[in-house]
């Protein structure tokens, strides 16, 4: 299976429901990014602000490669937002296991299936999966 996440710059994009359209049997289910800078997460999907709030950490933890901090960043050919990108989606997990049980993802009641996108622009982020 394949899912096509179209993103808009950094933030947390839930792609849940087209997830479990895709699903069937029971099994684990294995996703993955196919990109170095963004990430998969399974987190909570009632309040945007867990989202909003996550966000805003992973960009404090760390900032742009414009910011003084990140003066010994080398690799900025695509923009200030590219390194630390990668850092990010390096710090977060790229796959996800789910639990499915008679075409049921075992997600608890307040859980997505998120991209975090880390670039500032838009993306067409590639994420693939199967059951086993």
């Amino acid at each position: 299976m394949e899912f096509l996440i179209q993103t808009k710059g950094p933030g947390l994009y839930e792609f849940t429901r087209d997830v479990a359209g895709m699903v069937a049997g029971t099994g684990v289910l294995t996703l993955f990014v196919q990109h170095t800078s963004c990430s998969l997460l399974i987190q909570e999907n009632a309040d945007a602000e867990v989202q909003t709030d996550l966000t805003e950490f992973f960009d404090r933890l760390v900032p742009n490669a414009n910011h003084p901090s990140m003066s010994y960043l080398r690799h900025t050919y695509e923009g200030p937002d590219d390194m630390p990108a990668h850092i990010k989606a390096s710090m977060l997990p790229t796959s996800l296991q789910i639990p499915v049980i008679d075409g049921v993802l075992q997600l608890g009641t307040w859980q997505g299936i998120y991209i975090f996108e880390h670039r500032a622009v838009s993306h067409q982020r590639r994420v693939v999966g199967m059951m086993r």
